[in-house]
């Protein structure tokens, strides 16, 4: 993932173009991709400032590439490798002492004078024999609890070096949707892998029936009134997911600081972007997983647990519950988490419940978030930090609609 400070694009002709290598016009660039995996396969313990250093000058005779591509070059070669990290507070704590020692012989000169008689290379060896070490091991130790000092334990690499630049397209994709409003896909295929995403990223989203397929609709970073950082990361991170699926169109519509109007970004499954991105976790967030983890493996008074196992559809609404429990009788309940919301997402929320209110569906909803909207309900369940698994198997015991109104847990 790049930053925001790192992304290239340009924004002409009503659209906007994500900073992008082509094999036109940028078939050289392989072999400053081999040299870019050379310099770090072969930079263990060297410090990250100096590995970086190295990057730059590879590219110290091509005209094309502005220092921000370079920046970003450094950064996914960074986020595919290890560091040594000060995690015991070792490097500070030598540097407090290093500082309270030359303070008392300060000021400091590297010639000795009437006026000034303390001597650098003296206090530096006067630090060094209170300290019990040379002054060179103490010099690489100073500042090595600084980022750009930490030195490379380990780099994973890529497959080949070219992945290097497949990523770095993918990257810049990514980093324009820090500036989304909203996101749309059409998609013919995949659909269930592309909501699984959606909901493993944890993107406020609405579904509804579309020609042969569906089509999929994220609220931006840039429609929250809050947390939009993270919920940006998180639409950045779902690109990825998506480009692994087929047979989809997505068009998200873009607002940076300095436009007054919306601008489009359009990619399709035929786009060239690639991604080895791989999916990490089963939940789409931790409440799940510890609700899932709390209920475990076996029937709770005659209720088993899945998860995403049901899709509902009404007209061109669509609806896939987090969590579907069904009693060993025949009765299926499902349940829906709520996340990140805006005041739309909770009303299309509220509207697909009473689109689907002939099913049994229970709501948990944190508790910020009920304080604030009229959602809840009494099959609602209202939690602080974790959803209690006594809570549902209640809501769960009753047939028709129960007295339990937005129990705080």
């Amino acid at each position: 993932m790049l930053t925001r400070e790192l992304a290239i694009a340009d924004y002409e002709r009503g659209q906007v173009n994500p900073d992008r290598l082509t094999t036109k016009k940028h078939s050289h660039y392989a072999e400053y991709a081999r040299r870019m995996c050379a310099i770090y396969e072969s930079g263990v313990g060297q410090t990250r400032r100096v590995l970086h250093q190295q990057i730059h000058q590879v590219f110290a005779d091509e005209p094309d590439c502005p220092t921000r591509r370079i920046d970003a070059f450094c950064k996914l070669l960074d986020e595919v490798s290890e560091y040594q990290r000060d995690a015991s507070g070792k490097f500070a704590k030598l540097r407090r002492h290093v500082f309270q020692a030359a303070a008392k012989l300060h000021p400091l000169v590297r010639q000795p004078d009437v006026l000034f008689e303390n001597q650098e290379q003296y206090a530096k060896s006067k630090i060094a024999s209170m300290l019990g070490q040379e002054w060179s091991a103490i010099d690489r130790q100073l500042f090595g609890d600084l980022m750009e000092f930490h030195p490379l334990l380990k780099f994973n690499g890529f497959l080949e070096p070219a992945r290097l630049l497949a990523r770095y397209n993918t990257a810049q994709a990514q980093a324009v949707l820090y500036d989304a409003v909203s996101m749309t896909v059409w998609a013919t295929e995949s659909y269930k892998s592309i909501l699984r995403y959606a909901k493993l990223a944890r993107l406020m989203h609405r579904i509804d029936r579309w020609r042969e397929g569906y089509r999929f609709v994220f609220d931006g970073p840039a429609s929250l009134f809050h947390g939009t950082h993270r919920y940006g990361v998180a639409m950045a991170k779902f690109l990825p997911s998506l480009l692994s699926c087929s047979n989809w169109r997505m068009r998200a519509m873009l607002k940076p600081n300095r436009f007054q109007w919306q601008i489009p970004f359009e990619l399709n499954s035929q786009c060239g972007l690639t991604s080895d991105t791989k999916v990490e976790g089963t939940f789409d967030s931790a409440v799940e997983s510890k609700f899932a983890d709390q209920w475990g493996m076996e029937p709770r008074d005659g209720w088993t647990m899945s998860r995403e196992t049901e899709i509902l559809h009404h007209g061109q609404t669509c609806f896939l519950p987090d969590f579907v429990f069904r009693h060993r009788d025949g009765r299926c309940v499902l349940m829906e988490i709520v996340g990140f919301w805006t005041p739309e997402y909770l009303q299309h929320k509220q509207k697909v419940l009473t689109e689907f209110a002939n099913h049994q569906i229970i709501l948990a909803i944190p508790k910020s978030t009920a304080e604030m909207t009229s959602i809840v309900s009494n099959r609602t369940i209202v939690y602080k930090t974790a959803i209690k698994v006594n809570d549902v198997v209640e809501l769960l015991k009753i047939e028709t609609p129960c007295s339990l109104n937005g129990r705080i847990t």
